[in-house]
């Protein structure tokens, strides 16, 4: 059977989201998980892996199910070493479990898979000139993901709500907004799952788009 390498930046095995991806391959490849936080300890990352000023803020989920907010600077090596553990492994296609953009990663033998290079182009083709919203876990993200959507000629608003950490009312703020600002709704992360998007369609009554089921429909055609 083919193997898809499927490597987060948080850790693995993602029982979050690995099965939007499992039902779409519909048992034409096995998922190989790996993440770059494997090991770590929510402490260890905490400690070692901070955001400082200036630095591109990422969240992911832990094995525990809490989630952690760490430097893309900091995690980017260990990124990369875990995409090439998966090439000497034989694995010929790695989807990147992120949607955030990490400048320079680099495979030898495999196929890398970079959600930041195929979502934003395909989105603006979705909304065909309409607005879009994108809703992202972090406020101080906002700045960092702007320039991969303007780059494809899209300004999107923005609302924050968090897939991994239980925020009152988060959702329902996020949604009220977009409701009048956005016409056509992104989930701008790879941890938001069907039952986020069921919840944001319900809150906003607009059309909302999964990031992770719109990248295994598309990498299930790749298999």
């Amino acid at each position: 059977m083919e193997r898809l390498g499927m490597v987060t930046i948080g850790q693995a095995p993602r029982t979050d989201v690995a099965p939007i991806l499992e039902r779409y391959l519909e048992g034409r490849a096995e998922l190989v998980q790996a993440g770059a936080l494997d090991g770590c300890t929510k402490e260890e990352i905490d400690t070692k892996l901070k955001p400082e000023p200036g630095e591109y803020v990422l969240t992911s989920r832990l094995t525990t199910g809490e989630s952690a907010v760490f430097s893309r600077e900091k995690i980017q090596p260990i990124l990369q070493r875990k995409i090439r553990e998966l090439e000497e492994a034989g694995i010929h296609q790695i989807l990147l479990l992120c949607t955030g953009v990490f400048p320079g990663l680099k495979t030898t033998t495999a196929h890398l898979i970079e959600p930041d290079h195929i979502i934003p182009p395909a989105v603006k083709a979705m909304a065909g000139g309409r607005r879009l919203g994108v809703l992202v876990p972090l406020r101080e993200q906002t700045d960092s993901l702007l320039p991969k959507y303007t780059s494809v000629g899209l300004n999107p608003v923005f609302g924050i709500a968090s897939p991994y950490r239980i925020e009152e009312g988060a959702y329902e703020k996020a949604a009220e907004k977009l409701k009048d600002e956005a016409d056509l709704i992104l989930l701008d992360c790879m941890g938001y799952t069907e039952e986020a998007r069921e919840r944001v369609h319900r809150l906003s009554g607009k059309p909302v788009v999964l990031s992770n089921a719109l990248m295994a429909k598309l990498v299930s055609e790749m298999i």
